[in-house]
């Protein structure tokens, strides 16, 4: 969507709206630990973020990247800043190129600096002189693909300080086709707004976006000021100086400056402001929560589908996808960035028939070993396991190898059935409650447009041991409601469902659109699901030594137990998949992996029968009781 269109809604609605700038990092860590804060950022609801371009071209490929990044994996709408710094033609055609593919549709065009071993700004031969020429090929080539903003400079620039030229430059870049203004860091909201007046009278009539530098510390605050030559005010002075050398408490009295300026600005009609965050989130977050523009909790979100969109070139229609990747969005997208169609309305033969090779980007367990034992421990026992789990369910965790963020609030109408489960060795994967037409504002569950009806099956997935599967499969089978995918690592599949076609799992009713099926469960997704779940855990098990009772553990799992998916398909059910498992567990989670037997209802279950040659009438998994 071009931010034209998201300030003009802005403008029109008096709701303002706000945007964060990021920068390329200079390591690969830096780089991952930006991404996960852009994806917790995101959810604070920015309009949009931008993403910077060093002098040069110096950053080029990284800007890329993360501009594919966030508008992809993210869903965040992005736009890339370009310069004409040191760039040749060639260069500006390869970065447009990479954002159209992205699927960004909005540039900030720029000169931007000279290199660090260039004192002045120097045109490369065959490039571009000024921001006014860059805007001008990008439209010629572009058209009305790309929304082009441009600089403003409300205290002038290093190389001009003339303010009648600065206007005129302006005003040109806006007649080339510059549909929005991002201005450089200011303090002075009173010079600013002036300098807004001036626009206006100069016939500069395209929204003005105000870039904020919110106060991280005492001594950063300077540099970027000084650098930048902002004009501090003296009551900002005045109010820093003697709690300069406590970060904690000016980051606090920061926080309401800049919230005071904010403030002033969106009275006289400024309707989005634009916050250089230095790939920080504190400080950002606590200017947006003092002017209470973050969703407070308890308060409706505006979500279109159950997920997370994307919104790369040819996903932006996407509306369907398995449930199984519900806690690993950025594994899902990766698998499947490859694939030429979306499944747009409904999951059918348009979708790609194969899904991406697990060793791309994205879908391995992240963290270093160390990290991931810190977090997770070194489990002995199967109570060990179970704990880990237990924890993660109860908030004492942030993670578990199949789930990239804690839980949600959408699990607290099954929180103790899913904690009963784990402390009997049931470990689950994901779930959702059935929900039976809940208003699409709702708080937890809604999504959609307003004015509509969602609707959920209750969904199970979980690990069992080798020992429980069969009785758990007559279980399902008894059950005329209930359908099933079963496999183990190595096995053959075992499912009750009557096609390998899709089985809608939620789904919504709007006022003047047709139902909305946007989360499903079918054969071939939960095939490659499956790949991925054990390659998670066998990653996990790969994290301790090899010898180790915690690798030996692990993979004793991931070798032998089954991964098992439930759907109650009477949505009006609340419990019935649990009743499933009442009086199943796994005796002895205290002792080694081998010596757990089953217990059904207080007793070891009869001998089951060979179920797709994976069973022994004895019980035994490959001649050997694992479970």
């Amino acid at each position: 969507m071009h931010i034209k269109d998201k300030l003009a809604e802005a403008h029109r609605s008096g709701k303002p709206v706000f945007s964060f700038e990021f920068f390329p990092p200079k390591t690969a860590q830096g780089v991952q630990n930006l991404y996960d804060r852009m994806d917790r950022m995101h959810d604070l609801g920015p309009a949009f973020v931008d993403v910077t371009w060093g002098a040069g071209g110096s950053s080029s490929q990284l800007t890329c990247e993360m501009v594919h990044v966030a508008q992809t994996v993210h869903g965040l709408e992005t736009c890339m800043h370009l310069t004409c710094t040191d760039m040749a033609k060639e260069k500006v055609d390869h970065a447009l190129e990479e954002a159209h593919k992205a699927g960004c549709t909005n540039i900030l065009a720029l000169r931007g600096d000279p290199p660090r071993d260039n004192q002045k700004w120097q045109a490369v031969e065959g490039g571009f002189r000024y921001a006014l020429d860059l805007i001008k090929y990008i439209k010629e080539k572009y058209n009305n693909h790309f929304d082009i903003g441009v600089a403003g400079y409300p205290e002038g620039c290093d190389d001009e300080q003339d303010p009648d030229v600065l206007m005129s430059h302006l005003k040109q870049k806006v007649d080339a086709g510059g549909t929005f203004i991002v201005t450089q860091m200011f303090y002075d909201v009173d010079n600013f707004l002036a300098w807004v007046d001036k626009c206006r009278a100069n016939g500069i009539t395209v929204p003005i976006v105000p870039g904020i530098m919110p106060i991280h510390t005492h001594a950063a605050f300077l540099r970027r000021a000084n650098f930048s030559n902002c004009k501090i005010p003296q009551h900002w002075t005045d109010a820093l100086e003697p709690v300069k050398n406590d970060d904690a408490e000016v980051r606090e009295v920061g926080k309401g400056l800049v919230a005071e300026m904010c403030r002033k600005m969106i009275s006289h009609g400024i309707m989005a402001l634009h916050f250089y965050t230095m790939n920080l989130a504190q400080s950002t977050k606590m200017v947006l929560d003092e002017l209470g523009m973050i969703p407070k909790e308890g308060t409706p979100t505006k979500k279109p589908l159950p997920w997370r969109q994307s919104l790369g070139l040819s996903r932006r229609e996407e509306d369907v996808r398995p449930v199984f990747w519900k806690n690993r969005h950025k594994s899902y997208v990766a698998r499947t960035q490859d694939w030429d169609e979306f499944p747009n309305g409904r999951w059918g033969d348009s979708r790609s028939p194969a899904f991406g090779e697990l060793d791309a980007y994205n879908i391995g367990l992240k963290g270093t070993n160390e990290q991931n034992i810190k977090l997770w421990g070194k489990p002995e026992s199967l109570r060990d396991i179970a704990d880990i789990f237990t924890r993660f369910l109860e908030g004492e965790l942030k993670s578990l190898p199949w789930s990239e963020a804690p839980v949600t609030d959408e699990a607290a109408p099954i929180k103790n059935d899913l904690v009963d489960l784990n402390r009997r060795g049931l470990l689950t994967i994901t779930s959702q409650p059935s929900v039976n037409g809940v208003k699409s504002s709702d708080v937890v569950h809604g999504w959609g447009p307003p004015g509509g009806y969602v609707y959920q099956k209750a969904y199970l997935e979980l690990l069992v041991s080798p020992l429980l599967i069969a009785e758990l499969i007559e279980r399902i089978d008894r059950q005329e409601s209930m359908t099933f995918y079963a496999v183990a690592k190595d096995g053959e599949l075992q499912t009750n469902a009557p096609s390998d076609g899709p089985n809608a799992v939620t789904w919504g009713v709007f006022p003047g659109k047709e139902i909305v099926q946007p989360t499903i469960v079918e054969t071939i997704s939960f095939l490659a699901w499956k790949d991925e779940a054990f390659r998670l855990g066998t990653d996990w098990a790969n994290c301790h030594p090899a010898g180790s009772a915690s690798r030996q553990l692990i993979e004793g799992i991931m070798n032998n137990w089954y991964l098992i998916n439930i759907v109650d398909n009477d949505f009006h059910s609340t419990r019935g998949v649990f009743e499933l498992f009442e009086g199943l567990q796994v005796q002895n989670l205290n002792g080694p992996l081998s010596n757990s037997q089953p217990v059904v209802n207080g007793h070891n279950p009869r001998p089951v029968a060979e179920l797709n040659g994976t069973y022994q009438a004895n019980g035994n998994v490959h001649g050997e009781v694992l479970n």
